[in-house]
């Protein structure tokens, strides 16, 4: 059925949908003054110009003239919120495919659907930890953007590259993608929302080890005060509910009641995301040792409870704990950072990650404190970090973190020969191996 207005209803409701601008939608080939005639119903776009404009707002041109919504429109809506469900709460791998499966089947007057598609793929590839496959997607998606931003917006692929290069090991392309992407947000005045709270994340991600003022920081900062750490709810069982009940409508074909499911299944879910987005952010924030101690020890807090409510969030609960037991250190808390590294050390550990190794490198540090014998906590902490996975991408930072730090406890336990040991394994998880080439270290770790 058609819809209710005129053709410059439907064009100012969509610009006004997609946040665009009279000028922006006019883009190089219309003028502003011409867009607002269309809208006000004193010019009627030809059909070259409907065309155009239907391209820019991601409609069909049957729609923007008369009303009809086509049946394969709605239906690429439908399978782009399915995707974007199994992206979120399903399998990266299925939703890949989905999204690949829309792009090829789209038409070339669905430019702005199809580029959703191709922007949840290189997501998807991102969660699956392809990283190379997903910077090579979301770097052709950046090139597309500054010839088309009427399809696509380059601040959310500028954040998700900087994000994908932290992870692959490449912090200075990381920490550049992240200053550009600030420098946008802050013209555009971006402090609250979905981008403000991943661009956040990344800034802290990506910072320096010795930074500990500047405008990324001060930004991080701005978006922590202002949204904090919310309470994470599970609505996993309301949002499976809402995905099966969109999949049963539209195997009824009843695609406009499926479209709406998906949406509130969504919408459902959104919550939780960004609160474990920012929960990261605090975890990143109180390692860093700046601010009062209060503020590192509420935001480190606030981070354990986050990661403690889902099993897929067992690792960054982990790392969260460690985070808090430093903070206790600190504080001069020896007792409770003790605690806090007993509870992470007797997590499930995968081997991939540094947590349980700082589990005893914090409790070798609370023995060291006490005058008690830490030798025990100092040999697992070296047994754990020797059997870590190497990384696939460059160094391994946190991993070269630990073992200095392992290396200043034996120096500080008067172990000259593992203490060597340790910096050298330090200097060769940060990527120094040339200059040791030939060197062997005598020293062994017996029980």
């Amino acid at each position: 059925m058609p819809s209710q207005g005129t053709i410059g209803d439907r064009v100012r409701g969509l610009r006004l949908n997609r946040r665009m601008s009279q000028a922006q939608l006019a883009g190089p080939d219309l003028s502003d003054s011409y867009v607002s005639l269309i809208e006000s119903g004193k010019r009627t776009p030809t059909p070259v110009v409907a065309r155009l404009l239907a391209e820019r707002l991601g409609c069909t041109t049957e729609f923007l003239l008369h009303g009809i919504e086509p049946r394969q429109r709605i239906d690429t809506e439908l399978g782009l919120r399915h995707a974007e469900l199994e992206l979120q709460h399903g399998d990266p791998a299925t939703a890949a495919d989905r999204f690949t499966e829309i792009v090829k089947a789209a038409d070339e007057e669905n430019a702005m659907l199809t580029a959703q598609a191709r922007f949840g793929r290189a997501r998807a590839l991102e969660a699956q930890g392809r990283l190379g496959q997903a910077v090579e997607a979301f770097e052709r998606l950046r090139r597309e953007a500054a010839a088309h931003p009427e399809r696509l917006a380059d601040l959310p692929l500028t954040i998700a590259l900087s994000r994908c290069y932290q992870q692959a090991g490449d912090r200075l392309r990381a920490r550049d993608l992240a200053a550009t992407a600030l420098a946008q947000a802050e013209r555009l005045r971006i402090t609250q929302g979905e981008l403000a709270v991943e661009l956040a994340a990344a800034l802290v991600e990506a910072r320096g080890e010795s930074e500990t003022d500047s405008p990324a920081l001060a930004y991080v900062k701005q978006v922590l005060d202002t949204a904090g750490v919310p309470q994470v709810v599970d609505r996993s069982a309301e949002i499976r509910a809402l995905w099966h009940a969109s999949a049963a409508a539209a195997a009824g074909e009843d695609s406009a009641l499926a479209v709406a499911l998906a949406d509130d299944a969504i919408m459902a879910g959104r919550p939780t995301r960004l609160a474990l987005v920012l929960a990261g952010a605090a975890m990143h924030w109180a390692r860093m040792g700046v601010g009062p101690i209060e503020e590192a020890e509420r935001l480190a807090g606030e981070a354990v409870s986050a990661f403690s409510v889902f099993p897929a969030t067992a690792r960054e609960y982990g790392e969260s704990l460690i985070v808090h037991a430093r903070v206790r250190l600190r504080a001069g808390d020896l007792v409770g950072a003790g605690e806090l590294a007993v509870k992470a050390s007797g997590l499930d550990h995968d081997g991939s990650g540094t947590t349980a190794a700082e589990a005893h490198l914090v409790l070798a540090t609370v023995a060291f404190e006490q005058a008690g014998d830490a030798s025990g906590q100092l040999r697992d902490a070296y047994e754990l970090l020797d059997t870590l996975d190497r990384p696939v991408f460059g160094s391994d930072r946190q991993a070269a973190r630990c073992w200095r730090e392992l290396g200043d406890l034996y120096g500080r336990g008067e172990s000259r020969a593992l203490q060597t040991a340790a910096y050298r394994k330090a200097l060769e998880a940060a990527g120094v191996r040339s200059a040791m080439a030939g060197v062997t270290i005598d020293a062994t770790v017996s029980r």
